[in-house]
This record gives structure tokens, sequence and C-alpha cells, in this order.
């Protein structure tokens, strides 16, 4: 079953917002060193804000459109938008800067972002194959925000898993926003690298933490290696016991139900190979099919989801059509998401990969 729209209705047990004066705003799209998607950044963001007016902010966001002021590219939009409202328009993946429109003048407006650590957690590492650090950001954004945890992003710690997580991208954007982080990755190398990067990075900024390697096992087998890690922002919320938490197992992705418990996470969240590439060896025969491996994939993932939480797969529709992949996460029991913002995410990468979004819900 596809779902054809998403809207949350006010919870009558929570006290109602403080209305606000309808506004204007024109957000300000930060600027990526890779040219290509920098010129689909503005079509991106107005999509990702089409997101936030589908669920946490039904009926407060008006028209969302790129705009031109004084040679500058923006993104303009008018809301009914408090605190809360304004913090989660900071969290768009592509908010440099925002400001509220007087008249022919632009006042800033302060973004209070989630983000709990220094940026250079996601940007410092450098490899091929790497996907950008922003569109990493939204697929996680639209994802949550498609999930019964959607009200909770400002203030609880999430549980996120990438079961393709290579070296580890959606990982550090989830302890970016103080989120607990679970990957899972069949390349020893890569799972090797992040294990090396993070507690040099952590020990570089002086944060509190522990972090250590063991042999993963699971019914007498050995399955590879797991890394585990704890950290906290800062001394005071290491002494409280406020601690974030990252695992990574070195496994093939179909062990993931057998390496992390069911139930388990608010979201899964991951960037599907585009082509042939080391996601599974089912059977010891390397999958090189994106769709056979969802196939095989997403029933496993989805058990490790919590009733409400989302799957987002970021996937290249000339190997894995949206409708195809769709179908696929339908036939695993959960509801993919096709409302109008969340159709609006395919973009071309390069001549071989057109990349897109795609969301599904398990029931409750």
């Amino acid at each position: 079953m596809v779902r054809e729209w998403v809207v949350r209705e006010p919870d009558p047990c929570k006290p109602a917002l403080v209305s606000t004066t309808v506004s204007s705003f024109a957000l300000l799209v930060s600027p990526s060193a890779n040219r290509v998607y920098a010129r689909t950044a503005a079509a991106l963001t107005v999509a990702e804000l089409g997101v936030l007016g589908e669920t946490v902010l039904p009926g407060r966001l008006g028209e969302v459109r790129p705009d031109v002021i004084a040679g500058v590219d923006y993104v303009t939009f008018e809301g009914d938008l408090d605190e809360e409202a304004l913090a989660l328009v900071a969290n768009v993946s592509t908010a440099f800067a925002l400001f509220e429109r007087v008249g022919e003048a632009l006042r800033p407006v302060a973004l209070r972002r989630l983000d709990c650590l220094d940026d250079d957690l996601l940007t410092i590492l450098k490899y091929q194959g790497k996907t950008n650090e922003l569109f990493t950001k939204l697929l996680l954004n639209v994802t949550v925000l498609a999930s019964g945890s959607a009200d909770r992003m400002l203030t609880d710690r999430l549980h996120i898993l990438d079961p393709l997580c290579g070296r580890g991208t959606t990982l550090n954007q989830a302890l970016m926003y103080g989120w607990h982080a679970a990957g899972v990755d069949v390349d020893e190398r890569d799972v090797e690298a992040y294990a090396a990067f993070l507690p040099r990075w952590l020990k570089e900024k002086r944060l509190k933490h522990t972090a250590g390697t063991s042999r993963l096992r699971r019914d007498g087998r050995t399955l590879g290696r797991r890394f585990d890690a704890e950290l906290a922002v800062d001394k005071a919320s290491w002494a409280a016991g406020d601690t974030i938490t990252v695992s990574v197992a070195q496994a093939d992705t179909l062990e993931t139900p057998t390496v992390f418990r069911s139930a388990s996470v608010d979201a899964v969240v991951t960037d599907v190979p585009y082509g042939v590439q080391h996601g599974s060896r089912s059977g010891g025969t390397l999958q090189r099919s994106p769709l056979d491996l969802l196939a095989a994939a997403v029933p496993g993932w989805a058990t490790v989801l919590r009733p409400g939480g989302a799957i987002g797969i970021a996937v290249n529709v000339r190997t894995s059509p949206r409708a195809e992949t769709c179908a696929l996460l339908a036939d695993a029991g959960l509801e993919p998401v096709d409302t109008p913002a969340y159709r609006g995410f395919e973009h071309r990468v390069d001549q071989a990969i057109v990349r897109d979004v795609v969301v599904a819900i398990k029931p409750e």
C-alpha cells in the first residue's frame, strides 16, 4: 500500500503553541563544494521545507519557492512560526542563514540548531564515494519527519541505524544531532577506518568517551568485529550519565536483525549502493543488483525498526526505479510515503546516477 498523504493532527493532550503573526522569510542556502549538488540545492530545499509543511508544521508554511534577492539565490516562504517551528526550520539541511523579510530589508533570525559537536566530524574525512554531507543530513531529516518520532526530534536522543554505513557519514550526522547511532557494513576496511577515526577525533576535541573493538559472535558463529563508543558533549553531561552511543558491526547487512534487537531504532537511514558494490554477500555471492539487495535486506531492517518508525533510502533511479522500490518496501509490510513533497527529491548526481529518496513507515 502506498501512503498518499501524511498529516498529523494536533494532540489534544498537549497545550497549543502560541500563535504568531504570519511573516515572510528568506532562507539562504548553504554553499556546497560540489557544484552539481549546488545547482539542485534550492529545489531540494523547497522539497525539504515541503516535508516540514506536510508533517510537523501542517498549515503553518505558505508557498515555498526559489527566489533571487539582490542577485543572491534564496528560498522564500511565508509562515506562522513560533520558536519551536523556527527551530525545525533551522535544521533544514541547507539552512545557512535565515532572514525575516521586513519591507525591503532582511532581518537575521537566529538559527537554533541541534548540532552539538564540531562540524569537522562530518567534513574532515575525504574519500572516494563519500556521500555529500548536506544530502546525508537531508535524508536523515526527511526520514525522521515521516516517522512517529518527528515530534521528539528537537528534545530526545533518537536511535538511528544505517545498515550499509560505509565509513560512517550517516552515523556522524546522527551524532551531530546528539542521537544514538548504529551501523552495519560488510567491508572490514571501512569499519576499521571508522573505528580508528572516531576515537582519534574525540581525543583531539578532548571529549569524555570510551571506545573499543571486540569480536562479534552470534549463535556460536563469528560474524566479524564490532566497534562501540560512548561519548558526552561536555564533562557535566558525562558526570550526569547523559551520553551518546555509537555501535558499528562488521557483518553482512542481512545479519542486521541478528546484531541489533527487534524494535530498537526510531529510523533506518541508508544510501544504497548505486551499482556493483559490497552491500551483501549472501551465500558467498556478491549481490550485484541494488533491488535484489533491498529485497533480501529490507525485511530484516524492518525487524529492528520500532512501530511507527521510518526507513529512508537513497537510490539511483536508473538501477532502482522509484515505483519498484516502493513496491518492494510495501511487500515487506511497510507503507511507502508518496506525497507531493516526498516526490520532490529526484536530482542528478552524474551521468550514470539520478538520485532519489524513498521513505516508508512501519505500521503501528
